[in-house]
Parts: structure tokens; C-alpha cells; sequence
């Protein structure tokens, strides 16, 4: 039976105007993002196939465009229709990030590094550069591929700063193994960078590791 067909408290457009969008299942959210289903299988039949399919939301988020096309029910234009969504995502935290000062927003912070670092396969090295009040001027990954002390530049990093004219910096990278613990060689490259961008009175406020479930601050652990 059709969606149309259901009492109207249970279809999921219904159920978010009227709860919110956080009452929804993923497999709910999932079926207003399809729109419609495929023979014999309503959207929310097809969202849950989807979700068993991919092995949860996440994965199916993070899919490439090969496996997601592969999948009954989708195509390039709803890869697309995806990825121009999870853009507005990023782009929405961001802005809120631009906002304020990003000292006074720890859990955004940590929320907006995690969905810029967090899908990538790739160990990837991001500075965001603040002004002296601590305001976010930019977000650049600058550095990709495994990192170590040889394979981060300090003197790219404070080249970068000294154009944007920051007076801060917060650092992050990825573990595309998902544990989050720093190594030896991150707390080697946060050294040097801090000893760095010192000279210009540029200020590493944090380093932020990004892994599966956690990311972990050397601020929080009183490593700056």
C-alpha cells in the first residue's frame, strides 16, 4: 500500500511538519529524501532495503557514486540531489560557525571538523585561520595523503595565515582508521607548528584528531 494510502499522523512529510524532523526514523528521513518508491515497495520500503543494504545511514551517506548508483531505487540524479544536500549541510555549519567566536562553540566546532574530515578514506591536514577575536576567516585543507613530520609544511601553513591575516589558527586531520588517539608524529607536528606560527604571533588554540565515533582535542588534554 501506497504512502498516500497511510493514516496521515504516520506519513513521514506529515509526521515532520507536525513533530519536527528529530521524531523522524532514519528510515522516515530517508523516504521524504526518495520521494517516491519503486513497484510493490512504498519510499519507506525502499529506505529501509537502502539502510539493510548499505549496513546503516552513514555508510549509505558516504557511499561513491558506484555504489550508490548499483543500488535499486537510486541514480546519478539522486547521488546529485545527495550530495548538493550534505553541501548545504557543511556549508549551513559554517555559517554558523562565521558567526561567533569559535571558542565559545567547542561542540560546533567539533560538529563542523567532523563532517568536513570524517567520511574521507584519506588522512587529511585542515587549518581553520580566526582573527584575533577568534571569528573564522577560512576553512582549507592544505595537506593530504599520510602525515608525519616530513609531509607537513610549517612554513605553508604560516605563509597561509600571514595572507589571511589571521592571529589564530585551529588544527585538524582525519585517522581514516577511525580511532581518534593522536600519535607520537601528531603531537610532533603540533609542536613544530605552535614553535612556527609563534614567530608571527599567529596562536594554535587546538588541534582536533577526527576518527569514527570520537574526535579529541591536545587543548582538552592540555598538550597547548
Amino acid at each position: 500500500m501506497g504512502i498516500n494510502h497511510w493514516p496521515e499522523g504516520e506519513r513521514p512529510r506529515e509526521k515532520l511538519l507536525t513533530l519536527g524532523a528529530q521524531a523522524l526514523s532514519d528510515a522516515e528521513l530517508l523516504a521524504i529524501f526518495l520521494r517516491v518508491g519503486v513497484k510493490g515497495r512504498s519510499a519507506v520500503d525502499l529506505a529501509r532495503d537502502l539502510l539493510s543494504r548499505f549496513g546503516g545511514l552513514r555508510p549509505l551517506l558516504e557511499a561513491n557514486q558506484s555504489a550508490f548508483c548499483q543500488a535499486h531505487g537510486l541514480g546519478a540524479a539522486k547521488f546529485a540531489q545527495l550530495q548538493a544536500t550534505l553541501e548545504l549541510s557543511r556549508r549551513h555549519l559554517a555559517a554558523q560557525l562565521a558567526r561567533g567566536n569559535a571558542l565559545t562553540s567547542p561542540a560546533l566546532v567539533r560538529h563542523y571538523l567532523r563532517s568536513q574530515l570524517r567520511h574521507l578514506g584519506h588522512e587529511e591536514f585542515a587549518v581553520l585561520f580566526l582573527d584575533t577575536q577568534h571569528r573564522i576567516i577560512r576553512y582549507e585543507a592544505l595537506f593530504r595523503g599520510t602525515l608525519d613530520s616530513a609531509s607537513v609544511y610549517p612554513r605553508d601553513v604560516a605563509k597561509r595565515a600571514l595572507e589571511l591575516n589571521a592571529g589564530a589558527v585551529i588544527l585538524a586531520h582525519n585517522h581514516p582508521s577511525g580511532v581518534a588517539e593522536p600519535s607520537d608524529a601528531d603531537r610532533r607536528i603540533t609542536e613544530r607548528l605552535s614553535q612556527a606560527l609563534g614567530l608571527f604571533d599567529v596562536r594554535v588554540l587546538d588541534h582536533f584528531v577526527v576518527g569514527d565515533a570520537d574526535v579529541i582535542s591536545f587543548a582538552e588534554r592540555g598538550w597547548l
